[in-house]
């Protein structure tokens, strides 16, 4: 028997659901069930094949035991390694590497100084930093956000230099995003599942959050056909790069280019009250269907997680001393 669990806080909709899904298409020997833990021991198998994890990003204690899990076999998805080492600065920089185009960003230090530092430790800082560079680069209005997080916590509209003094004195220990405005005619987001699985979905974010997937396409015909056909290839880019097995990512459409705006969530809104009994039908189906593909593919002990292509790119490229050593210790024999 392979189990498939479900890690998920204060949401209703989507866990139930999953979980009929599952028990309901599932071969044989694959059933689905919420996560129960009682207990949590280092180097201890789970009894779950795989665990779809919707509230870790809330309860450090949860993602502990999804290492853990994972270390000893558990398929955990998403991967708690990567989402724990990853932000959204870093995924602009590597969207800038593979071609995916985002706004122009740069990254601003805290306005408060981190607990148990002093003003030795920024001594490699110059001050005051490039800000006439950093405004002509990016432009006013501009939005400044939380280099990592989300959940729309901590983002601000800024008009100009002022303004932006004003805002970013709240921000406490936070590093900051600031970024160029997109000006956008269209706007869609799109989850991905697997890495294969893709679903496009019209979204209004100024709309009131239960109504902002209440919105059609703007674009149609043949630029409508390219454009999606352009958006699902930076959907699967980004995704394959990053590893993420369940994620969202959101577009921006100006003058006919999607820009890339966040694809960084993880633990994406999955509620039927807000995206709508269409997209909550796609989700739970596909989502299921992925659980259990990966159920069917998980192996005992084995790391069975997903990498993006940047971590495995990096880990199969040796470091120059390295590959030298390596070299030279190979001529000696």
């Amino acid at each position: 028997m392979k189990k498939i669990g479900i890690l998920f806080g204060m949401e209703d909709t989507f866990p139930w659901a999953f979980i009929e899904q599952v028990n309901k298409t599932a071969p044989s020997g694959i059933i689905a069930e919420p996560v129960k833990i009682d207990k949590v021991e280092q180097g201890v198998p789970t009894e779950y094949a795989v665990i779809i994890d919707r509230i870790s990003q809330d309860v450090p204690f949860y993602r502990a035991y999804l290492k853990n899990a994972a270390i000893c076999g558990t398929a955990v998805i998403n991967n708690p390694f990567w989402w724990s080492a990853d932000e959204k600065f870093f995924n602009n920089c590597l969207a800038v590497q593979l071609g995916v185009p985002v706004p122009k960003t740069v990254l601003l230090p805290s306005k408060e100084r981190p607990d148990d530092t002093t003003e030795k430790s920024f001594r490699n800082l110059v001050a005051p930093l490039d800000w006439g560079y950093m405004f002509n680069q990016i432009g006013f209005p501009a939005y400044m956000k939380p280099h990592a997080g989300g959940g729309w916590k901590s983002v601000y509209r800024v008009d100009n230099p002022d303004d932006l003094w004003h805002k970013h004195g709240e921000t406490g220990q936070l590093v900051m995003l600031l970024q160029e405005e997109i000006q956008f005619t269209d706007y869609y987001r799109c989850y991905c599942l697997n890495g294969k699985y893709v679903h496009i979905m019209p979204y209004e974010p100024r709309n009131p959050h239960h109504l902002r997937y209440a919105t059609q396409p703007k674009t149609t015909g043949e630029a409508h056909k390219k454009l999606m056909a352009t958006i699902t290839d930076y959907v699967l880019k980004l995704n394959h790069a990053l590893g993420y097995d369940f994620n969202t990512v959101e577009f921006a459409i100006r003058d006919g280019i999607p820009y890339a705006i966040d694809f960084c969530n993880p633990a994406p809104d999955a509620d039927i009250h807000s995206v709508g009994q269409t997209n909550f039908d796609w989700i739970v189906e596909n989502a299921a269907k992925m659980a259990i593909e990966r159920a069917i593919e998980q192996v005992d002990g084995k790391n069975n997680c997903t990498w993006g292509t940047f971590v495995r790119d990096s880990v199969a490229t040796p470091v120059p001393a390295v590959a030298t050593a390596k070299k030279a210790a190979a001529k000696k024999k």
